[in-house]
């Protein structure tokens, strides 16, 4: 079903193996594969930037949904169908769409595994997906630190010598690939979480999961026992990737109770707009006014007989 897919990773790679090996690399050699591997995980992962910042956008508009989610969640936690309806509103009010988080992991997946199934033909001695039986002898034979691209650790030491390679030294390469891409995962993962504050807090429900997944992070590097060195090289590289990416756009990152450029322009703004941060100035207090005095006239004294309408006195 995926068939388009794997022809596409295919030939991207053997074009970038072609290319390396015009400036003088072997081609023959595990360096000119594995820079090939390098080089398709960098441009998978610059066409993905775009997306990674809005990712990047979406986490930092949920973590000011924050206090919202917290208040709804309270107020109708006996009622789940009601309480759905009031999140949706929320994120539909916000413009936001909590799937884009997870939608770059989502689509490299598809990549992964398509570089797997190609690797793993090429251990199977199969040409398929744009290689041609030469380049498949190739890549078989291409090693680094004496590992072929195509081992596994789980491979036996028959399989690992047909390579041509020391299955001792072979396997010893593939738990040190192993480890660094463990170690890379939560490296990540926890740069992710301490770039978020919200991610971290207590008052966050999803904290605590986040912490457990961050910590058995290590132990993915287990999976890839199972994997090819090429693999392991391409994950490596995306995670060493996403760690410099994280770094380099969240050097700024929202803090809490800060407001964002945007959340300003609205506040001083009566209409909402950007033009209100332009537009915006400190107003002089006004000029307090001089209350009017307020004159009390004490009637006129009269004269007695005016009081009392009599005559006066001769």
């Amino acid at each position: 079903m995926l068939d388009w897919l794997y022809n596409i990773v295919g030939w991207v790679l053997i074009e970038i193996h072609s290319a390396l090996t015009t400036v003088g690399l072997n081609p023959d050699s595990g360096w000119a594969w594995g820079l090939s591997i390098v080089t398709l995980t960098v441009l998978m992962r610059l066409i993905m930037v775009p997306l990674f910042v809005k990712q990047m956008q979406t986490q930092r508009k949920m973590q000011d949904m924050q206090p919202q989610l917290m208040k709804v969640r309270e107020r109708y936690k006996n009622d789940k169908q009601r309480l759905q309806q009031e999140q949706m509103k929320l994120y539909q009010e916000s413009g936001t769409n909590p799937l884009m988080g997870c939608l770059p992991l989502l689509l490299q997946m598809p990549v992964f595994f398509a570089l797997f199934n190609v690797l793993r033909n090429v251990a199977q001695g199969t040409a398929a997906y744009g290689f041609t039986p030469e380049l498949v002898e190739s890549a078989q034979n291409a090693a680094i630190f004496h590992a072929p691209l195509a081992a596994q650790f789980l491979m036996s030491n028959q399989e690992l010598e047909q390579y041509g390679a020391n299955p001792i030294m072979a396997k010893a390469v593939i738990v040190i690939a192993c480890v660094i891409m463990g170690t890379t995962t939560y490296l990540t993962m926890r740069q992710s979480m301490k770039r978020n504050p919200m991610q971290a807090s207590s008052d966050n429900p999803m904290a605590q999961s986040q912490k457990i997944m961050m910590y058995l992070a290590p132990g993915f590097g287990l999976f890839g026992l199972g994997m090819p060195i090429g693999v392991l090289i391409y994950w490596v590289t995306s995670n060493l990737w996403t760690m410099g990416q994280q770094h380099f756009l969240y050097r700024k990152p929202v803090k809490d109770g800060e407001e964002s450029a945007a959340d300003a322009a609205k506040t001083a703004s009566p209409n909402g707009s950007a033009k209100g941060l332009l537009g915006k100035r400190k107003e002089s207090a006004p000029e307090p006014v001089e209350e009017p005095k307020i004159e009390r006239r004490q009637p006129k004294k009269q004269s007695r007989a005016k009081r009392t309408g009599g005559n006066p006195r001769k």
